[in-house]
C-alpha cells in the first residue's frame, strides 16, 4: 500500500452527517471550558487570592504552555503512527477523558495553609499536567476534521458548528465560572467548587464527543516515513500552513489577553467586580446569533475575505474601548465589547475551517499524511498563544505598579495600575489583532500559489463555490 492511501479506504468521497457533526462539535464543550476559566480567572486567583506576586503569577500561567510546545507536535506524531495502525485517533480522546478533568480540580485545590510560593508551586505543577492531558485531546481532535470529510465545503460546515458548540462553551464557563465562585466567598472554596463543576462541563462534552464518533467513517492515511523533525521540518516548509498559523497565533494572544484583562477592567475600570459576568457575555454571546452570517460570508465571499472581515471588526471595538477609556458609560462599554464580540466568532471560524484544508492540500501535494504533526505544531501555537496573553497582562500590570494581596486584605491600587489594565484589556488587544493581517493575506497568496502549482487553480481559496450550501441552523438532535 502506498503511503499516502487511506488505511480505512472509504470506496466512495466522505461526506458529514449530522450525527458526526453534532458529535465533533460537542468535544469544544471540553477544550472551550479549558481554554477560556484559566485565561479568565487564574491570573486573578494567583494575585488577589493566593498572594502571588505579578512577576512570579505570570511564570506560573506562562511557562505550563512552553512545555506544551514541546509536547503538543510529539502527540501529534504519535497519533499519526497509532491512528495509522489501528485506523482511530479515538484512544487518544479516551485517555484524556479521564486526565483532563481530574487535573483541572487539582489546578485550583490549593490547601489555604500554603504560603504564596508554595501555592505558586502547586498551581505550577497542576497546571503542567493539565495542560498535557488537554494536548491528548486537542491534537487528534483537530486532526480528525481533515479525516472526517472530502468536501472543503462541508469542512466550513463542520467548523461553524464547532465554533457554535465552542462559543456556547466559552459562553457557559466564562459566565458561570465567576458567579460559582463569587457565591461561595470567592476565596480557596469558591475556586474549588467552581473547578469541579467546570470539570464536569469538559468531560460532558468529551464524552459525548467520543460516544457520537465511535462509528463515524475517517479517512486516515499511513503516517509519513522519517523522525518528528523531518516532519515538523515538512511542516515548517508549507508556506500557506506558516502564514496562517502565525496570523491565528498573534490574535490569540491578543483575544487571550482581553479575557485575561477582563476580571481587572470589570474591578478597577466599571468598579463593579461582579460586571466580569455582564462583560463576559458581551463578548461570547454575539459569537453565537452570528454564526450563520459568518458561515454565508465564507461560502460566498470566500474564508480569507471573512477572516479580514472579522478582523476589521474587532478592531473598531477595541479602538473604541481605547480611546474611550474611563469615561465610557457602561452601556457604551457593553456595545463596544459586543462589537469584538461578533468579530470574535468569525476570527474562530476562519482560521480553523483553513487548518483541514491546507492539511489536505499539503497532502495531495506530497501524498504524505502529516495531519497530527500539522494539529500538533498548530495546537501549539494556539495553546502558547492563549497562555502568553494572561501572562501579558500581569507583565504590562507589574510593568504599571500594580499591587497583589491576599483574599482578606484590601489595597489601593496607584493610577499607573489602574492605566495599565485599560491598555492590557484594549490596546494590547488591538495592536495584536491589527498585526495579524498581513499574515492573513500572506496565506491567501500562498495558499492560491501551491494550489496554481498542483494544477487546482489558485483561485478556489478566494472565490467562493459555485452552489454553497445553507448556513447551519440550530443544533439538531443526532441521528440514531
Amino acid at each position: 500500500m502506498a503511503a499516502a492511501d487511506p488505511l480505512p479506504a472509504p470506496p466512495d468521497e466522505l461526506h458529514l452527517t449530522r450525527r458526526t457533526t453534532v458529535a465533533y462539535a460537542f468535544g469544544s464543550v471540553g477544550t472551550g471550558v479549558f481554554a477560556t476559566v484559566p485565561g479568565l480567572v487564574l491570573a486573578y486567583y494567583l494575585t488577589n487570592t493566593l498572594g502571588v506576586a505579578a512577576g512570579l503569577g505570570a511564570l506560573v500561567v506562562t511557562l505550563p504552555k512552553a512545555w506544551d510546545v514541546l509536547v503538543l507536535p510529539v502527540v501529534g506524531r504519535f497519533s499519526d503512527r497509532s491512528a495509522g495502525r489501528v485506523g482511530s485517533r479515538l484512544p487518544y480522546l479516551r485517555i484524556a477523558g479521564i486526565l483532563l478533568p481530574l487535573t483541572f480540580v487539582l489546578m485550583f485545590a490549593v490547601p489555604p495553609a500554603l504560603g504564596p510560593i508554595p501555592a505558586a508551586a502547586w498551581v505550577f505543577l497542576g497546571f503542567i499536567l493539565a495542560s498535557t492531558a488537554f494536548a491528548l485531546f486537542q491534537v487528534p481532535y483537530i486532526a480528525l476534521s481533515a479525516e472526517l470529510t472530502d468536501s472543503p465545503d462541508e469542512r466550513s460546515t463542520l467548523m461553524a458548528w464547532r465554533v457554535a458548540f465552542l462559543t456556547v462553551a466559552i459562553l457557559l464557563g466564562g459566565a458561570l465560572a465567576p458567579v460559582l465562585r463569587d457565591a461561595l466567598g470567592g476565596a480557596y472554596l469558591g475556586h474549588f467548587v467552581m473547578a469541579v463543576a467546570m470539570a464536569g462541563l469538559m468531560a460532558a462534552g468529551i464524552w459525548l464527543c467520543i460516544t457520537g464518533l465511535a462509528r463515524a467513517r475517517t479517512r486516515i492515511s499511513e503516517a509519513a516515513e522519517g523522525s518528528l523533525l523531518d516532519q515538523i521540518r515538512g511542516v515548517r516548509g508549507d508556506a500557506p500552513f506558516v502564514a496562517l498559523l502565525l496570523a491565528f497565533v498573534i490574535q490569540a494572544l491578543g483575544f487571550a489577553a482581553m479575557l485575561g484583562a477582563a476580571q481587572y477592567y470589570a474591578t478597577y475600570i466599571v468598579g463593579r467586580p461582579t460586571a466580569i459576568t455582564i462583560l463576559f457575555v458581551c463578548l461570547v454571546a454575539p459569537a453565537i446569533v452570528v454564526m450563520p452570517l459568518w458561515t454565508w460570508v465564507a461560502h460566498h465571499l470566500g474564508k480569507v475575505h471573512g477572516y479580514l472581515i472579522a478582523t476589521l471588526v474587532f478592531l473598531v471595538g477595541a479602538v473604541v474601548l481605547l480611546v474611550g477609556g474611563q469615561s465610557l458609560p457602561f452601556a457604551a462599554i457593553a456595545g463596544a465589547i459586543a462589537v469584538c464580540g461578533v468579530a470574535y466568532g468569525g476570527c474562530q471560524m476562519f482560521p480553523l475551517a483553513m487548518l483541514p484544508d491546507a492539511v489536505s492540500a499539503a497532502r495531495e501535494r506530497t501524498g504524505e499524511a502529516r495531519a497530527g504533526v500539522f494539529t500538533g505544531v498548530w495546537t501549539a501555537g494556539e495553546t502558547l498563544g492563549f497562555a502568553l496573553g494572561p501572562g501579558l497582562v500581569l507583565v504590562v500590570l507589574a510593568i504599571s505598579g500594580f499591587v497583589s494581596s491576599r483574599a482578606d486584605e484590601q489595597v489601593i491600587q496607584p493610577d499607573s495600575a489602574v492605566s495599565g489594565v485599560l491598555m492590557a484589556f484594549s490596546a494590547v488587544p488591538a495592536v495584536l489583532v491589527l498585526l495579524s493581517i498581513p499574515f492573513i493575506r500572506r496565506y491567501g497568496r500562498a495558499a492560491a500559489a501551491a494550489a496554481a502549482a498542483a494544477g487546482a487553480g489558485g483561485a478556489a481559496v478566494l472565490a467562493p463555490p459555485a452552489a454553497p450550501p445553507a448556513p447551519p441552523g440550530p443544533p439538531a438532535a443526532p441521528e440514531a
